[in-house]
């Protein structure tokens, strides 16, 4: 691979910059003045530190809605994969494609339309091409995770419409330990997948300039136990259907098999999950910079619950073709049958990372940033036990930033970036060819404050070259996005605002160039190398309120869609797979995100609080006759609300959750029945908030209901996680 420009760039501006001494800075991002705490800032999962990675100019606050999560909060709500520990911010849904591999939707969009980062640049893997490919973050290391919203996310990206999350970790020290070494440990047991999971973090000072810093996780669960049965009404009918034909025609052994899957309860099939990485990092902070880098290793295994057989077959080959050959052959020589066992996925990367800041001397810029990561991806698909496919993945992301000095309040950033991956699919079910994506970005932010006036605009521009050579494929495309904002402040606790935006996206190699089986999804997906630029106009409005004892905010968006990129079940199958195909058309999202939370009352060790959370999205696209028809797999209308008492040494929580019913589908998608959870959580801090002590226990979905997630790809068959009894130790000291 070839030294891409924004590593050459990324070196030469260290090189330039080294010289002075580093700037020293707590956080290494800009945190606001409330966010003050009488605990150490430098404590893992601290709730109290809000401040927000997106730290170009300020915090965001005009083009960006974020939501952030931290401390003991992510401690009692992290699962195995990132998208399932998110899913009770406003907003926010999951893929739950399975237990091990589930990335986050935000305002109903996935894949290729949200980012995954960690620390600002991408996670370097292939889980934005495949619902059921694992993200390589592991939540365990997270420090604190954020949720970017809206038109600033350009920064990260023009794919990014539907936000960006941001996952922080420690592997880079940002600062010297306070008080010497520093130990941050966090240990679970859930009793859903019987969970077992610890991590760990030591940060060591060297010196009075250098920190070395050394993390190592590990997780294992069994098959996770659902509150009702495994398969969906829709798929049960099926299911009885099919053991009453073979019943009729003496299929005897056909037909226990179908009324035994269409009565199994408790237990999911293939999902167990293991997952385990480890990372160092050394950085030289002084009191005009910090320069540091860092290499971790990243390793998940997983089970992928495979969807059941439908039909009935009469010589018990489950050989039904629709009208295509029993075995296809992909154009490369190899041909497909259907015989295949369970399905896992193994997975390992190997990532090296480099971050740097200095401040400058004085003039038009206060400060030059730098941020870049390396990584080498290995994915393997078993059937049984044989090797099907091999997915390997190098890739490359880097981003130079030069921040603005702020000046009769006029203050913006500037910058560069470049990703870089070569991405190769070995195998019978190899269903995308060998491919190369390059896309080189230049990108401002520039806000304005005027009083009580803000404004903000945004531009952003990407070169974006794929290519597959072995299909004889080359794309090239220019994208130009920008956003508008205004906000002004009713008074210092009130503000309104206004945002618009114009965002294009080129279309990925996987939605280029898909042509074959993909065992995973069990499904066969078909690319469209035509396909065009997806461009959208985007608006919303919002009001927020932060005034003590109660905080709002109200957003609503509405976006539309020219080519609008998408698959759709075309209703054949080939080689016994339902046939995905990419097509474009004209779409349209809206929505609302709502969150209130209300001080009830205070005495002199306690407070009660009162909160809650409602998000809404509807999506659609137009179909052959030109009418709009719903987009798969949008979540429907949900409510949340909780009643939590807070003290010095004990948090107590009660939460009830409701997501109404989703019978806005597309086309062959089943509908989702409504459910209710109810959760409850307490806190006991032994020592105080400053002990750096924290026994937590939890109970999720207390009532063990029967619940699936409107916006996976495999609800049907996947359903969320019945009765959990979760209990974790969480140290900072």
């Amino acid at each position: 691979m070839k030294t891409p420009i924004a590593l050459r760039l990324s070196v030469a501006a260290l090189a330039l910059v080294a010289a002075p001494a580093f700037a020293q800075d707590a956080t290494g991002d800009a945190a606001a003045p409330e966010a003050a705490s009488t605990r150490n800032a430098d404590d893992f999962h601290n709730d109290d530190a809000i401040v927000v990675t997106g730290k170009y100019v300020k915090a965001l606050d005009v083009l960006a809605g974020v939501s952030v999560v931290g401390g003991e909060k992510l401690a009692l709500d992290l699962r195995p994969q990132i998208g399932d520990s998110l899913t009770k911010l406003p907003g926010v849904s999951a893929t739950s494609f399975t237990p091990g591999a589930s990335r986050p939707v935000l305002r109903g969009f996935q894949g290729e339309r949200v980012r995954v980062l960690t620390d600002g640049i991408g996670s370097i893997d292939v889980s934005n091409t495949s619902a059921d490919h694992a993200v390589t973050i592991d939540p365990l290391t997270a420090e604190r995770i954020e949720v970017l919203r809206g038109p600033a996310v350009l920064l990260y990206g023009s794919s990014a419409m539907g936000g960006a999350v941001n996952v922080l970790d420690r592997r880079i020290p940002r600062a010297m330990p306070e008080h010497g070494v520093h130990v941050d440990g966090l240990a679970t047991y859930g009793s859903a997948a019987k969970e077992r999971s610890v991590g760990a973090s030591l940060d060591v000072p060297l010196g009075d300039k250098f920190v070395w810093h050394v993390d190592g996780t590990w997780r294992k669960t069994d098959d996770l136990r659902t509150g009702g049965y495994v398969y969906s009404p829709q798929y049960r009918a099926a299911l009885i259907h099919l053991g009453d034909e073979a019943t009729e025609e003496g299929e005897s052994e056909e037909a226990a098999e179908a009324y035994g899957a269409a009565k199994l309860k408790g237990r999911i099939p293939n999902s167990a999950t293991e997952t385990k990485s480890a990372g160092t990092g050394f950085a030289l902070i002084t009191d005009r910079g910090n320069l540091g880098v860092s290499v971790g290793y990243f390793e998940t295994n997983y089970g992928v619950p495979g969807r059941p057989e439908l039909e009935h077959h009469h010589d018990h080959d489950h050989g039904h073709d629709h009208g295509h050959d029993h075995d296809h052959d992909d154009g490369h020589g190899h041909e497909h049958g259907h015989d295949h066992g369970d399905v896992t996925i193994g997975m390992k990367q190997w990532r090296a990372d480099l971050r740097g800041e200095v401040e400058t001397s004085g003039g038009f810029l206060d400060r030059i940033r730098v941020r870049a990561g390396f990584a080498d991806y290995t994915h393997t698909e078993f059937e049984g036990g044989n090797v099907g496919t091999v997915f390997y993945n190098q890739g490359i992301e880097g981003r130079l930033e030069l921040v603005q000095r702020e000046r009769n309040g006029w203050s913006g950033t500037s910058g560069f970036q470049y990703n870089s991956r070569d991405m190769s699919a070995v195998g019978e079910e190899a269903f995308v060819p060998p491919n190369h994506t390059e896309q080189s970005g230049l990108f401002t932010l520039q806000e304005l404050e005027l009083g009580n006036l803000g404004l903000e605009g945004a531009l952003r521009y990407e070169h974006t070259r794929v290519a597959a050579p072995s299909v004889e494929g080359k794309r090239n495309f220019n994208a130009l996005s920008g956003a508008l904002g205004m906000s002004y402040k009713l008074d210092p606790d009130i503000k309104l605002g206004v945002n618009l935006t114009r965002a294009v996206r080129a279309p990925s190699a996987e939605e280029l160039f898909a042509d074959g089986p993909h065992i995973a999804t069990q499904s066969y997906e078909i690319g469209n190398a035509n396909l065009k630029l997806e461009k959208s106009w985007g608006g919303e409005a919002y009001l927020r309120v932060d005034k003590p004892g109660f905080t709002a905010s109200l957003t609503g968006y509405y976006t539309k869609f020219d080519n609008y990129i998408f698959d759709i079940a075309t209703g054949d199958s080939i080689d016994d797979l339902p046939v995905f195909q990419y097509i474009q058309r004209d779409a349209r999202y809206y929505g609302f995100e709502a969150e209130a939370s209300v001080k009830l009352a205070e005495t002199r060790d306690w407070n009660f609080l009162v909160d809650g959370v409602a998000d809404y999205v509807h999506a659609s696209a137009r179909n052959d006759a030109g009418d709009y028809a719903a987009i798969p797999r949008i979540p429907p209308l949900r409510l949340m609300g909780g009643l939590e008492a807070q003290s010095e040494h004990f948090d107590g929580r009660v939460e009830v959750e409701h997501s109404f019913k989703q019978d806005r589908v597309g086309a062959f998608e089943t509908p989702t029945d409504a459910f209710t959870l109810v959760n409850a959580s307490l806190a006991w801090r032994p020592m105080g908030k400053s002990g750096g002590l924290t026994l937590l226990l939890s109970a999720n979905n207390l009532f063990d209901v029967e619940a699936r997630r409107a916006a996976s790809f495999t609800k049907d068959y996947v359903p969320m996680a019945g009765r959990d009894f979760r209990a974790s130790v969480r140290v900072s000291f």
